[in-house]
Order: structure tokens, then sequence, then C-alpha cells
């Protein structure tokens, strides 16, 4: 069962964020072409970055505790580490800004006049 660690911390972040879409609304998944366009980049980035360091030796994985599936040269596991933790950075963002709903975060169509 070790191989199977980082899939699990990986299901541990998705299970803890899930409220946040359920009970509190957020509608993150509901609007997924908002959703793709904020972690295409860093997936990308990521990804790249990763081959990169890996064709360098400068950072290695430790098989043990990984499937031992690849895409690309990298585990399966590394990749959707680049699609879960952002996923679950902007249920937690959207969670904080539907409770607080005068916090502004810089997307909003326009900006009151009185407020930065």
């Amino acid at each position: 069962m070790r191989h199977l660690t980082y899939l699990a911390v990986l299901a541990g972040c998705l299970l803890g964020t899930a409220p946040l879409e359920l009970v509190l609304r957020t509608r993150v998944y509901t609007r997924w072409r908002r959703l793709v366009l904020a972690l295409v980049p860093g997936f990308l980035l990521g990804a790249a970055w990763d081959v990169y360091a890996v064709g360098r030796h400068q950072w290695s994985f430790d098989w043990s505790y990984l499937a031992g599936v690849r895409l690309g040269g990298l585990p399966l596991e590394e990749l959707l580490f680049f699609v879960v933790v952002p996923v679950c950075a902007v249920l937690t963002l959207e969670a904080v800004r539907r409770c607080r709903p005068n916090w502004l975060i810089g997307d909003e169509p326009s900006a009151p006049p009185d407020r930065p």
C-alpha cells in the first residue's frame, strides 16, 4: 500500500475541500472553464520545470511511494499534484469569498469608486 501514499495525500486534499463546494456552494466545479483557465498555466510551468529538473538530475522521485505510472517522463501523481493542489486553493479562496462577500480579490467586474 505504500506505493499509493502520494495518491492518498492528493485524495485527502480533495476530500478535505469537497465540503466547501457542497456546503458553501462555491460553484468552482460548475464554472469549469474558469477553473481550467486558472489551472493550465501552473500545470504547464510546473510540469515543464519538473521535466527539466529531473533531466538534469536536480530532482527525483521516490518510486516506493508512487503507483509507477509515468506520463511524459513524470509520475502520474506529480501531474495530478499540479491539478489537485490548485483546485483545493481555488475552492478555499471561493469559500472565504463566499463567507466574506465584501473581501475584494481583484477579479470583480468593477470596484466601487470609494474602494482601491
